[in-house]
């Protein structure tokens, strides 16, 4: 698998990218275009990831990760919140942290009623729902997980994908840099899931997105480490992490 410089694709052929590659990487310029308000609404939000929760789940007793999550139902006109439930995988996607239901603190509801959030869901769900059917009729609501996530190096290495290469059992997963700060490593890995040709490249550009197709291809982020080894405390690596599914949610039950 070779080593590339991000593989940018226009937005307008971002459809045919999932369809034929299974992955789509925009340039932040697009995807203010796409969620269709600007940088200066986007950093607003952005305050939100510096009062994150610490995750208690890490199998590796890891404090390199705090996160918030809700999960929201998007239609083509509207965005419905139910009350918070817990987020779970199977275990056959996520064999570290699957099959048990975790339970993180909610996001703000500020944050999800943000314009430029709420926005952005909806022309996301428009964007997936071209990807799997031509005609845009009777569409199915996209169930859809908000995953606010900050990796840091205060306590040693960050790890964004301590589960190493997986799928998240959904149908499309975006992911947006939000922020990094005073790290190294971090590189994004893409892969077929059926087949061994891959892609990696560095997510250097904060608002720059990355679509998948998850019932295409695996996808990973290596550790990060401090740039300044004497000052590992001052360091983040933040993302906003949405899955998009159709039918329903995963549940334990399942």
């Amino acid at each position: 698998m070779n080593s590339f410089s991000p593989p940018y694709s226009p937005f307008s052929r971002s459809v045919i990218y999932l369809q034929e590659k299974g992955f789509a990487l925009i340039r932040s310029e697009e995807f203010f275009s796409l969620s269709e308000h600007s940088l200066k609404d986007w950093q607003n939000l952005s305050l939100s990831w510096n009062d994150l929760a610490e995750d208690q789940y890490l199998k590796d007793g890891g404090k390199y990760r705090k996160r918030k999550h809700a999960s929201v139902i998007v239609t083509d006109k509207s965005i419905d919140t139910p009350p918070y439930r817990p987020h779970f995988q199977p275990i056959s996607y996520n064999a570290l942290h699957g099959g048990m239901n975790r339970t993180f603190t909610p996001c703000d509801d500020a944050f999800l009623k943000h314009p430029a959030m709420y926005d952005f869901l909806l022309q996301l769900g428009d964007l997936f729902s071209q990807v799997v059917i031509k005609e845009k009729k009777n569409l199915s609501p996209w169930f859809v997980e908000v995953h606010q996530f900050r990796i840091d190096t205060s306590h040693g290495i960050g790890r964004p994908t301590p589960e190493g290469a997986h799928r998240d059992g959904v149908n499309f997963v975006a992911v947006l840099l939000v922020d990094r700060h005073c790290v190294v490593g971090g590189e994004s890995r893409v892969f077929d899931a059926n087949g061994p040709q891959g892609q990696r490249f560095t997510l250097d550009q904060p608002w720059t997105l990355l679509l998948l197709d998850d019932t295409k291809v695996l996808h990973e982020t290596t550790p990060i480490q401090p740039q300044d080894r004497n000052h590992p405390e001052n360091t983040w690596r933040d993302t906003l992490v949405l899955t998009y599914r159709q039918d329903n949610f995963l549940e334990a039950s399942l």
